[in-house]
């Protein structure tokens, strides 16, 4: 309990003033933070847009390239965090990582390696319902499959909120939803 090291990582818009937001409200707390810029100073105004940087750079060097910016850190026991894109990328390493502390997922999961496993992961995901990006057939999926891996994993869901309902410069922004999700992470984070 007390202070973590969190990695967050952006959303597929890139690096933009609502991560740094949500970093400086963690550090706020705390917690020190790490927020690696996976598209090297591109952001973009659209889900698009993004996507389709995401795609010409390619899934395999955005993975390389976060998991460049957690190994210095790794060993001191990362939580890791991220919004949309950033929470599937923080799912895939944080299962990756027999250190990891914690995994805090905004608006967003990721497939599942077949033999992934880890001992008691406490993992919390936020997001919208319904969801675009994440059905519900989806979840509850991969809600069984996150706790055959071994992880403790706790979901909210937030009904009429926009997908990316946390930040404040999208169209999704919900702030009463926004003030939820984020009272809740950080009671998440206090108990690691």
């Amino acid at each position: 309990m007390g202070l973590m090291n969190i990695m967050l990582f952006h959303s597929t818009y890139g690096l933009r003033p609502a991560v740094h937001a949500a970093a400086a409200r963690l550090r706020d707390a705390g917690h020190e933070v790490r927020v690696p810029d996976l598209f090297e100073g591109h952001t973009f105004d659209t889900v698009e847009e993004g996507m389709a940087y995401k795609d010409e750079v390619g899934k395999d060097e955005l993975l390389k390239r976060a998991v460049l910016a957690a190994a210095p850190y790794s060993d001191q026991g990362l939580v890791y965090a991220g919004f949309s894109l950033g929470a599937a990328t923080a799912q895939t390493l944080a299962l990756g990582d027999a250190k990891a502390r914690g995994l805090l997922l905004f608006h967003g999961t990721s497939d599942i390696a077949e033999n992934a496993a880890v001992d008691e992961l406490p993992v919390q995901l936020h997001v919208a319902d319904p969801d675009p990006f994440e059905s519900h057939d989806w979840l509850n999926s991969w809600y069984l499959q996150m706790q055959r891996t071994g992880a403790d994993v706790e979901i909210y869901r937030y009904p009429g909120a926009g997908h990316l309902f946390t930040d404040p410069d999208l169209h999704d922004y919900d702030q009463a939803a926004a003030e939820q999700t984020w009272k809740v992470a950080l009671g998440f984070l206090a108990t690691l």
